[in-house]
């Protein structure tokens, strides 16, 4: 299937939106969820420079599909989220100068308050580590907390040099 979000990038005038919408909507759930699936593209690898455009886009998208829940009901507050998204994900950039970005990152998710275990999600890049930041964060519960932190220093072990090592003894 042709990129949808592409096209709907592309569209340079209302006529062009509205056949956009068109196709979209002749294609029900499927053609609805591509063009989500290049949205969320879009959100993951935006930029410092892309913060505008990605707004306007989501505040078009959310004119031409003000009901997303008619193509699936879990889709019902997909606007809502997606502007989440871009909002914590532009106040992590305008955070972090460019200077500090390269490197490896981790997400660390956990609520202290319960038994349920801390969540970490190492070896990112910057962009990576900021997006899934402004994933969780849009849906952070009550006493939970999120990290997005740089690693300055690792050191790795894997279990199967241990076992190499117990064999030579």
């Amino acid at each position: 299937m042709t990129n949808l979000f592409v096209k709907f990038e592309q569209a340079a005038s209302e006529e062009e939106l509205q056949q956009f919408r068109q196709t979209v909507i002749e294609g029900g759930f499927t053609a609805f969820r591509h063009f989500l699936d290049g949205f969320r593209s879009k959100l993951k690898e935006y930029e410092d420079d892309d913060s505008a455009k990605i707004a306007e886009s989501i505040a078009l998208a959310k004119r031409l599909f003000p009901e997303p829940a008619h193509f699936s009901p879990s889709w019902a507050h997909i606007w809502d989220e997606f502007e989440a998204i871009a909002g914590y994900k532009r106040t992590v950039l305008e955070s972090i100068g460019t200077d500090c970005r390269d490197g490896e990152w981790q997400i660390l998710i956990d609520n202290p308050y319960t038994n349920a275990d801390l969540v970490c999600y190492p070896s990112l890049t910057f962009l990576e580590g900021v997006y899934m930041y402004a994933y969780f964060r849009a849906d952070l519960k009550q006493n939970e907390f999120i990290r997005l932190q740089k690693i300055e220093t690792v050191l790795m072990a894997f279990g199967s040099e241990h076992v190499k090592e117990q064999e030579k003894r």
